[in-house]
């Protein structure tokens, strides 16, 4: 299934969906940045430290551990979905998970690492469901939104996240 499957497009997540291309297949799309390396070099990384663009802003290891931590959680909401819970699932607090993370006493290496061995659960995941699992909806952060929905979001947060390292933090490297 492709973008243009998606039943209803979330006001808040559109931004992320938006970043995957419109004609890939999702488990196309998931595997595409199944490892952070094919977005942004292991090294350009490594070369950032603990860099930070602005005061207050997340180091580059901080956005690498907040998008595993989001992969999971969006992860764990299209298997509720996709099982027909109807629970409304809460947000959560990315500022706070930022902070305990402890993304500072970790190497990038580390978080590469990770990224690519909770990808490869979550297109484990997406590949366990068929169509109807796929479609089925539910109320996340008080959005609708279909399990597909979520699997683009995962491959548009990625990309998201590594746009924003090139364009704030790689600056900081010249």
């Amino acid at each position: 299934m492709t973008k243009s499957d998606i039943p209803v497009m979330p006001k808040f997540f559109d931004r992320y969906i938006n970043l995957a291309g419109n004609d890939w297949l999702l488990l196309d799309a998931l595997t595409q940045n199944a490892s952070f390396e094919t977005l942004i070099p292991l090294q350009t990384l490594e070369a950032l430290g603990d860099l930070r663009y602005a005061p207050g802003k997340w180091t580059a290891k901080d956005i690498v551990q907040h998008i595993i931590d989001t992969e999971r959680i969006m992860s764990y909401r299209a298997m509720r979905l996709s099982r027909n819970d109807q629970t409304p699932l809460p947000g959560f607090d990315e500022e706070s998970f930022g902070e305990f993370a402890n993304a500072s006493h970790r190497t990038i290496s580390d978080l590469y690492d990770e990224y690519a061995i909770v990808r490869k659960a979550s297109i484990a995941l997406f590949t366990s469901f068929d169509n109807e699992m796929l479609l089925r909806s539910g109320t996340c952060s008080e959005q609708k939104i279909s399990v597909i929905a979520l699997g683009f979001v995962l491959v548009g947060h990625a990309t998201h996240h590594a746009n924003i390292l090139k364009e704030r933090y790689l600056p900081l490297l010249a």
